[in-house]
Protein backbone atom coordinates (compact mmCIF):
# COMPACT_ATOMS: atom_id res chain seq x y z
CA UNK A 1 0.00 0.00 0.00
CA UNK A 2 1.26 2.86 -0.97
CA UNK A 3 1.80 6.16 1.95
CA UNK A 4 -1.05 7.90 -0.78
CA UNK A 5 -3.84 4.95 -0.23
CA UNK A 6 -6.31 5.09 2.41
CA UNK A 7 -6.89 1.50 4.36
CA UNK A 8 -10.90 0.47 3.45
CA UNK A 9 -12.01 -0.32 7.01
CA UNK A 10 -8.82 -1.27 8.37
CA UNK A 11 -9.00 -1.96 12.23
CA UNK A 12 -5.84 -1.90 14.73
CA UNK A 13 -4.66 -6.19 15.54
CA UNK A 14 -4.62 -6.74 18.88
CA UNK A 15 -1.26 -6.20 20.01
CA UNK A 16 1.52 -6.17 23.03
CA UNK A 17 0.41 -2.36 23.09
CA UNK A 18 -2.93 -2.56 23.00
CA UNK A 19 -3.60 -2.91 26.79
CA UNK A 20 -0.83 -0.59 27.84
CA UNK A 21 -2.25 2.58 30.46
CA UNK A 22 -1.38 5.40 27.13
CA UNK A 23 -3.49 3.70 24.79
CA UNK A 24 -6.21 2.41 27.11
CA UNK A 25 -6.36 6.35 28.19
CA UNK A 26 -6.42 7.32 24.73
CA UNK A 27 -9.87 5.32 24.28
CA UNK A 28 -11.14 6.46 27.77
CA UNK A 29 -11.07 3.09 29.20
CA UNK A 30 -10.38 2.13 33.10
CA UNK A 31 -6.24 2.62 33.36
CA UNK A 32 -4.21 1.15 35.72
CA UNK A 33 -2.04 4.35 37.00
CA UNK A 34 -2.48 8.26 34.70
CA UNK A 35 0.21 7.56 31.79
CA UNK A 36 2.96 9.94 31.23
CA UNK A 37 5.27 11.02 28.31
CA UNK A 38 6.80 14.45 28.01
CA UNK A 39 6.80 16.39 24.48
CA UNK A 40 10.27 16.71 23.52
CA UNK A 41 11.11 14.24 26.07
CA UNK A 42 13.70 12.81 23.67
CA UNK A 43 16.30 15.64 23.00
CA UNK A 44 18.55 18.28 24.46
CA UNK A 45 17.72 18.03 28.17
CA UNK A 46 19.46 14.34 28.25
CA UNK A 47 22.89 14.57 28.04
CA UNK A 48 23.21 11.19 26.48
CA UNK A 49 20.98 12.69 23.45
CA UNK A 50 23.74 15.19 23.10
CA UNK A 51 26.29 13.02 23.28
CA UNK A 52 25.09 10.92 20.23
CA UNK A 53 23.93 13.91 18.96
CA UNK A 54 27.57 15.84 18.55
CA UNK A 55 28.47 16.77 15.04
CA UNK A 56 25.63 15.40 13.52
CA UNK A 57 22.85 18.08 12.19
CA UNK A 58 19.48 18.24 13.01
CA UNK A 59 17.82 17.02 9.75
CA UNK A 60 20.57 14.88 9.18
CA UNK A 61 19.53 12.99 12.41
CA UNK A 62 16.26 12.02 11.71
CA UNK A 63 17.31 10.37 8.66
CA UNK A 64 19.61 8.12 10.11
CA UNK A 65 17.28 4.99 11.41
CA UNK A 66 19.60 3.64 14.19
CA UNK A 67 20.26 7.22 15.73
CA UNK A 68 16.75 7.70 15.52
CA UNK A 69 16.05 4.61 17.25
CA UNK A 70 18.17 5.14 19.96
CA UNK A 71 17.06 8.57 20.70
CA UNK A 72 13.42 7.92 20.91
CA UNK A 73 14.52 5.00 23.03
CA UNK A 74 16.87 7.45 25.48
CA UNK A 75 14.12 8.80 27.96
CA UNK A 76 11.85 5.29 27.82
CA UNK A 77 15.18 3.71 29.57
CA UNK A 78 15.57 7.29 31.95
CA UNK A 79 12.58 8.25 32.68
CA UNK A 80 9.80 5.17 32.61
CA UNK A 81 7.60 6.96 30.83
CA UNK A 82 4.31 5.33 29.33
CA UNK A 83 5.13 5.81 25.39
CA UNK A 84 7.80 6.96 23.46
CA UNK A 85 7.55 9.81 20.84
CA UNK A 86 8.99 9.01 17.53
CA UNK A 87 12.49 11.19 16.92
CA UNK A 88 11.97 13.48 14.36
CA UNK A 89 11.04 17.06 13.09
CA UNK A 90 7.56 18.87 11.85
CA UNK A 91 9.84 19.46 8.49
CA UNK A 92 11.32 16.21 7.83
CA UNK A 93 8.57 15.41 5.23
CA UNK A 94 9.07 19.34 3.70
CA UNK A 95 12.78 18.30 3.27
CA UNK A 96 11.44 14.87 2.10
CA UNK A 97 9.81 16.01 -1.11
CA UNK A 98 12.87 18.16 -1.95
CA UNK A 99 11.92 21.63 0.00
CA UNK A 100 15.25 23.66 -0.14
CA UNK A 101 15.24 23.96 3.85
CA UNK A 102 17.88 23.19 6.69
CA UNK A 103 17.23 24.01 10.55
CA UNK A 104 19.69 26.31 11.71
CA UNK A 105 20.81 26.20 15.16
CA UNK A 106 19.90 29.03 17.80
CA UNK A 107 16.81 29.98 15.04
CA UNK A 108 15.06 26.64 13.60
CA UNK A 109 13.71 25.68 10.04
CA UNK A 110 14.78 28.34 7.70
CA UNK A 111 13.14 28.00 3.71
CA UNK A 112 15.04 29.66 1.17
CA UNK A 113 12.72 30.28 -1.34
CA UNK A 114 8.49 31.06 0.83
CA UNK A 115 6.12 30.73 -1.01
CA UNK A 116 4.55 33.84 -1.52
CA UNK A 117 2.61 33.44 -4.99
CA UNK A 118 0.85 29.80 -6.88
CA UNK A 119 3.66 29.41 -9.06
CA UNK A 120 5.14 28.91 -5.91
CA UNK A 121 3.36 26.07 -4.67
CA UNK A 122 5.15 24.00 -7.44
CA UNK A 123 7.55 23.03 -4.22
CA UNK A 124 4.62 20.56 -2.84
CA UNK A 125 4.69 17.96 -5.10
CA UNK A 126 2.82 14.20 -3.21
CA UNK A 127 4.96 12.33 -0.31
CA UNK A 128 5.27 8.49 -0.83
CA UNK A 129 6.61 5.97 1.07
CA UNK A 130 9.87 5.69 -0.53
CA UNK A 131 10.59 9.19 0.22
CA UNK A 132 10.93 8.70 3.58
CA UNK A 133 11.92 4.75 3.82
CA UNK A 134 14.52 5.96 6.56
CA UNK A 135 11.28 6.57 8.96
CA UNK A 136 9.85 2.82 8.00
CA UNK A 137 13.73 1.16 8.73
CA UNK A 138 13.80 3.07 12.08
CA UNK A 139 9.91 2.52 13.57
CA UNK A 140 10.44 -1.28 12.98
CA UNK A 141 13.93 -1.16 14.70
CA UNK A 142 11.90 0.60 17.50
CA UNK A 143 8.73 -1.78 17.51
CA UNK A 144 11.03 -4.37 18.12
CA UNK A 145 12.93 -2.74 21.10
CA UNK A 146 9.81 -1.40 22.42
CA UNK A 147 7.39 -4.24 23.25
CA UNK A 148 4.70 -3.26 24.97
CA UNK A 149 5.51 0.21 25.19
CA UNK A 150 3.84 2.18 22.12
CA UNK A 151 5.70 4.16 20.12
CA UNK A 152 3.96 7.93 19.13
CA UNK A 153 4.08 8.86 15.35
CA UNK A 154 3.64 12.42 14.56
CA UNK A 155 3.44 15.60 12.15
CA UNK A 156 2.98 19.06 11.48
CA UNK A 157 -0.07 19.93 10.81
CA UNK A 158 -1.19 22.48 7.65
CA UNK A 159 -1.26 25.49 8.83
CA UNK A 160 1.93 25.47 11.21
CA UNK A 161 3.68 24.07 8.57
CA UNK A 162 2.59 26.79 6.20
CA UNK A 163 3.64 29.11 8.45
CA UNK A 164 7.01 27.86 8.02
CA UNK A 165 6.73 27.81 4.42
CA UNK A 166 5.27 31.46 3.88
CA UNK A 167 7.35 33.22 6.22
CA UNK A 168 10.60 31.43 5.20
CA UNK A 169 11.20 30.53 9.02
CA UNK A 170 10.18 30.76 12.20
CA UNK A 171 7.93 34.07 13.27
CA UNK A 172 6.10 36.13 16.26
CA UNK A 173 3.90 37.59 14.32
CA UNK A 174 3.33 35.63 11.30
CA UNK A 175 2.27 39.11 9.13
CA UNK A 176 3.23 37.27 5.60
CA UNK A 177 1.54 34.12 7.18
CA UNK A 178 -2.16 36.22 7.76
CA UNK A 179 -1.26 38.14 4.78
CA UNK A 180 -1.86 35.41 2.57
CA UNK A 181 -4.58 33.95 4.26
CA UNK A 182 -6.85 37.02 4.10
CA UNK A 183 -6.06 38.13 0.69
CA UNK A 184 -5.65 35.24 -1.26
CA UNK A 185 -7.85 32.89 0.68
CA UNK A 186 -8.10 30.25 -2.50
CA UNK A 187 -3.92 30.06 -2.65
CA UNK A 188 -4.19 29.82 1.24
CA UNK A 189 -6.97 27.30 1.02
CA UNK A 190 -4.73 25.40 -2.00
CA UNK A 191 -1.68 25.56 0.41
CA UNK A 192 -3.18 23.96 3.22
CA UNK A 193 -5.23 21.38 1.29
CA UNK A 194 -1.61 20.51 -0.43
CA UNK A 195 -0.01 20.29 3.02
CA UNK A 196 -2.69 18.04 4.47
CA UNK A 197 -2.01 15.51 1.52
CA UNK A 198 1.70 15.25 2.30
CA UNK A 199 1.03 15.44 6.21
CA UNK A 200 -1.57 12.03 6.25
CA UNK A 201 0.59 10.35 3.61
CA UNK A 202 3.57 10.89 6.28
CA UNK A 203 1.09 9.78 9.35
CA UNK A 204 -0.16 7.24 7.15
CA UNK A 205 4.10 5.96 6.67
CA UNK A 206 4.04 6.02 10.92
CA UNK A 207 1.19 3.80 11.79
CA UNK A 208 1.93 1.35 8.74
CA UNK A 209 5.07 0.72 10.13
CA UNK A 210 4.03 -0.09 13.64
CA UNK A 211 3.41 3.38 15.23
CA UNK A 212 0.59 2.78 18.20
CA UNK A 213 -0.86 6.25 18.29
CA UNK A 214 -0.31 9.83 16.18
CA UNK A 215 -0.15 13.22 17.39
CA UNK A 216 -0.39 16.43 15.16
CA UNK A 217 1.32 19.01 16.17
CA UNK A 218 0.06 23.10 15.76
CA UNK A 219 2.26 24.41 17.01
CA UNK A 220 1.94 28.13 15.84
CA UNK A 221 -2.36 27.83 15.68
CA UNK A 222 -2.82 29.53 18.46
CA UNK A 223 -2.23 32.54 17.09
CA UNK A 224 -5.36 33.03 14.92
CA UNK A 225 -8.95 34.16 16.34
CA UNK A 226 -11.66 31.36 16.00
CA UNK A 227 -13.44 32.64 13.44
CA UNK A 228 -10.39 32.26 10.97
CA UNK A 229 -9.48 28.78 12.25
CA UNK A 230 -12.55 27.54 11.63
CA UNK A 231 -12.73 29.29 8.30
CA UNK A 232 -8.91 28.84 7.21
CA UNK A 233 -7.45 25.86 8.99
CA UNK A 234 -10.34 22.81 10.39
CA UNK A 235 -10.99 22.03 6.79
CA UNK A 236 -7.46 21.27 6.21
CA UNK A 237 -6.70 19.63 10.21
CA UNK A 238 -10.20 17.93 9.74
CA UNK A 239 -8.61 16.44 5.90
CA UNK A 240 -5.52 14.91 7.89
CA UNK A 241 -7.34 13.06 10.95
CA UNK A 242 -9.89 11.81 8.10
CA UNK A 243 -7.59 10.04 6.32
CA UNK A 244 -6.09 8.31 9.04
CA UNK A 245 -9.20 7.30 10.70
CA UNK A 246 -9.51 3.80 9.28
CA UNK A 247 -5.85 2.91 10.88
CA UNK A 248 -8.39 2.86 13.93
CA UNK A 249 -5.23 4.18 15.84
CA UNK A 250 -5.57 7.08 18.64
CA UNK A 251 -5.34 10.45 17.18
CA UNK A 252 -3.75 13.39 18.99
CA UNK A 253 -4.08 17.01 18.41
CA UNK A 254 -2.21 19.85 20.21
CA UNK A 255 -1.30 23.19 19.57
CA UNK A 256 0.09 26.08 22.03
CA UNK A 257 -2.18 29.21 23.12
CA UNK A 258 -5.02 27.57 22.00
CA UNK A 259 -7.39 27.78 24.80
CA UNK A 260 -9.56 30.08 22.76
CA UNK A 261 -9.42 27.28 20.40
CA UNK A 262 -10.36 24.07 22.04
CA UNK A 263 -13.53 23.25 20.88
CA UNK A 264 -12.89 23.96 17.15
CA UNK A 265 -9.63 21.74 17.97
CA UNK A 266 -11.79 18.60 18.95
CA UNK A 267 -14.18 19.49 15.88
CA UNK A 268 -11.31 18.42 13.96
CA UNK A 269 -11.67 14.44 14.87
CA UNK A 270 -9.25 13.81 17.16
CA UNK A 271 -9.64 11.40 20.02
CA UNK A 272 -7.47 13.26 22.20
CA UNK A 273 -7.15 17.14 22.33
CA UNK A 274 -4.12 18.13 24.18
CA UNK A 275 -4.02 21.24 26.54
CA UNK A 276 -1.57 23.80 27.17
CA UNK A 277 -0.91 24.85 30.70
CA UNK A 278 -3.25 28.31 30.38
CA UNK A 279 -6.74 26.38 30.92
CA UNK A 280 -7.00 23.72 33.94
CA UNK A 281 -8.22 20.62 32.17
CA UNK A 282 -11.47 20.79 33.62
CA UNK A 283 -12.76 23.71 32.47
CA UNK A 284 -10.90 22.63 28.77
CA UNK A 285 -13.26 19.80 28.86
CA UNK A 286 -15.76 21.82 28.77
CA UNK A 287 -15.16 23.51 26.19
CA UNK A 288 -13.92 20.61 23.76
CA UNK A 289 -17.08 18.64 24.73
CA UNK A 290 -17.63 15.09 25.38
CA UNK A 291 -16.54 12.21 23.60
CA UNK A 292 -12.52 13.22 23.64
CA UNK A 293 -9.85 12.61 25.90
CA UNK A 294 -7.47 15.08 27.50
CA UNK A 295 -3.52 15.10 27.44
CA UNK A 296 -1.80 17.29 29.34
CA UNK A 297 -1.15 19.91 30.95
CA UNK A 298 1.82 20.91 33.68
CA UNK A 299 3.84 24.43 32.96
CA UNK A 300 7.28 23.03 31.37
CA UNK A 301 8.71 26.15 33.63
CA UNK A 302 7.48 24.25 36.74
CA UNK A 303 10.33 21.70 36.53
CA UNK A 304 12.83 24.51 37.43
CA UNK A 305 10.81 24.99 40.67
CA UNK A 306 11.14 22.83 44.49
CA UNK A 307 10.72 19.19 44.93
CA UNK A 308 7.62 20.01 46.82
CA UNK A 309 6.75 22.96 44.26
CA UNK A 310 6.53 20.65 41.68
CA UNK A 311 4.82 18.00 43.50
CA UNK A 312 2.21 20.70 44.25
CA UNK A 313 1.54 21.50 40.80
CA UNK A 314 1.73 18.40 39.45
CA UNK A 315 -1.41 17.44 42.25
CA UNK A 316 -3.60 20.66 40.83
CA UNK A 317 -3.40 18.81 37.45
CA UNK A 318 -4.51 15.25 38.86
CA UNK A 319 -7.13 17.40 40.56
CA UNK A 320 -8.72 19.29 37.59
CA UNK A 321 -8.56 15.64 35.32
CA UNK A 322 -10.10 13.81 38.19
CA UNK A 323 -13.39 13.98 36.29
CA UNK A 324 -12.02 13.54 32.81
CA UNK A 325 -13.61 10.45 30.08
CA UNK A 326 -9.41 9.99 29.82
CA UNK A 327 -6.28 11.88 30.36
CA UNK A 328 -3.08 11.61 29.61
CA UNK A 329 -0.35 13.45 31.71
CA UNK A 330 2.13 15.40 30.04
CA UNK A 331 3.76 19.17 30.30
CA UNK A 332 1.73 21.54 28.77
CA UNK A 333 4.53 22.24 25.90
CA UNK A 334 7.61 20.66 25.15
CA UNK A 335 10.49 19.73 27.97
CA UNK A 336 12.61 23.31 28.04
CA UNK A 337 16.39 21.99 27.37
CA UNK A 338 18.18 23.42 30.46
CA UNK A 339 15.62 20.91 32.36
CA UNK A 340 17.14 18.53 35.52
CA UNK A 341 16.27 15.10 33.69
CA UNK A 342 15.82 13.97 37.31
CA UNK A 343 12.67 15.94 37.71
CA UNK A 344 11.28 14.46 34.54
CA UNK A 345 12.11 11.35 36.20
CA UNK A 346 10.51 12.27 39.85
CA UNK A 347 7.81 13.37 37.97
CA UNK A 348 6.93 10.22 36.33
CA UNK A 349 7.12 8.66 39.44
CA UNK A 350 5.11 10.99 41.36
CA UNK A 351 1.86 10.84 38.97
CA UNK A 352 2.14 6.72 38.64
CA UNK A 353 2.40 6.69 42.14
CA UNK A 354 -0.36 8.81 43.05
CA UNK A 355 -2.95 7.73 40.54
CA UNK A 356 -2.59 4.18 41.04
CA UNK A 357 -5.74 2.23 40.96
Amino acid sequence: MSANETPAGQQPQPTATYDSAFLRACRREPVPHTPVWFMRQAGRSLPEYRKVREGIPMLESCMRPELVTEITLQPVRRHGVDAAIYYSDIVVPLKAIGVDLDIKPGVGPVVEHPIRSRADLAQLRDLTSEDVSYVTEAIGLLTRELGATPLIGFAGAPFTLASYLVEGGPSRNHEHTKALMYGDPQLWADLLDRLADITAAFLKVQIEAGASAVQLFDSWVGALAPADYRRSVLPASRKVFAAVAGYGVPRIHFGVGTGELLGLMGEAGADVVGVDWRVPLDEAARRVGPGKALQGNLDPAVLFSSRGAIEAKTREVLDAAAGLEGHVFNLGHGVLPSTDPDALTRLVEYVHTQTAR
